[in-house]
């Protein structure tokens, strides 16, 4: 029996797609177990701020690659979403599972969707990207800074302390709590995070063993659609703290990629999509964020970065 330690943090969300990497080896590896191995990252204990004012960068993975670099573990479950563009020297992303729901989810106490609350009305997000895309198509919301796991936000909610959130579809449905749901928001305008639903397998560049005991994990139409949404926030130099979405749909040969870019006063802001083969997705992403580039996506970013 070979046994795999899994890196993982310790939230609840996190926690449930652990386990189903733990269930999916054990489907089609009878001589593998998995041992689960949470790990507390920096982002998990700096709950006091909202991460836009912290300084540095994978707040949710440097322990856990950290763990997986000196071999404490054997592989780490990530959601795609928080994973730096650019991986650490020695690691890689072994498998790509199939994509969730990408799309962001209103939950509001009243019911209301984003056009029927009510002038002040508050919303809770601590992501740049839903505050500048909210204050942009509407400015007569407040935005309100919620951090904490995903129960720890609809209590928030519940208490009164706001009037409404935005979060991941994916993670509400993975937690069975999609019917909280007010609605699903349209991903071509309000454009989701680079990766959004997806969850990916961390691994050791060099340890071919356990690459060939997650490959089959792999879905090919989701690593492809991420692919290009990654490299697109990487020309743009982005991290997982900007005003910036990209999505993408795979069908078939083809794939079509939008984009949206945004200040975070929701003032100024760029939007584009482009259409191409599904099977160079890195040209893809690269074009379109030249494209965006040569609109002013890179000057509203560069307000964003200490001078």
């Amino acid at each position: 029996m070979t046994v795999l330690r899994l890196g993982t943090r310790g939230s609840r969300l996190a926690l449930w797609q652990a386990h189903w990497v733990q269930r999916l080896l054990a489907s089609v590896h009878r001589d593998v177990r998995v041992e689960i191995v949470p790990i507390e990252t920096d982002g998990d204990r700096r709950t006091e701020a909202a991460l836009s004012t912290l300084s540095g960068s994978a707040f949710f993975t440097k322990e856990i690659e950290g763990a997986l670099l000196e071999g404490s573990i054997d592989l780490a479950v990530h959601s795609l979403k928080d994973v730096a563009t650019e991986a650490p020297e020695g690691l890689i992303l072994g498998a790509v599972l199939e994509r969730a729901d990408p799309r962001d989810a209103l939950v509001a106490r009243d019911g209301h969707g984003l056009a029927d609350l009510g002038e002040g009305a508050r919303v809770g997000t601590s992501s740049l990207r839903r505050k500048a895309f909210l204050r942009a198509d509407h400015p007569g919301l407040v935005t309100r800074d919620v951090r904490g796991n995903v129960p720890t936000r609809l209590g928030i909610l519940d208490r009164g302390d706001t009037d409404a959130l935005l979060l991941a579809c994916a993670g509400l449905d993975r937690l069975e709590l999609g019917a909280r749901i007010t609605s699903r928001l349209d991903p071509e305008r309000f454009v989701p995070a680079p990766a959004q639903g997806a969850v990916a397998v961390q691994i050791r560049a060099d340890d071919a063993a356990v690459r060939s005991r997650i490959a089959p994990l792999e879905h090919g139409p989701t690593r492809r659609a991420v692919d290009a949404e990654r490299t697109f926030l990487n020309v743009l130099e982005g991290g997982c703290q900007v005003p910036l979405g990209a999505f993408a749909q795979v069908e078939g040969d083809s794939m079509r990629l939008v984009a949206r870019v945004a200040s975070l006063d929701g003032g100024r802001g760029v939007r584009g999509a482009l259409s191409g083969p599904s099977d160079d997705p890195d040209a893809l992403g690269r074009t379109l964020a030249r494209r965006l580039i040569d609109e002013g996506a890179a000057d509203i970013l560069a307000e964003l970065r200490p001078s």
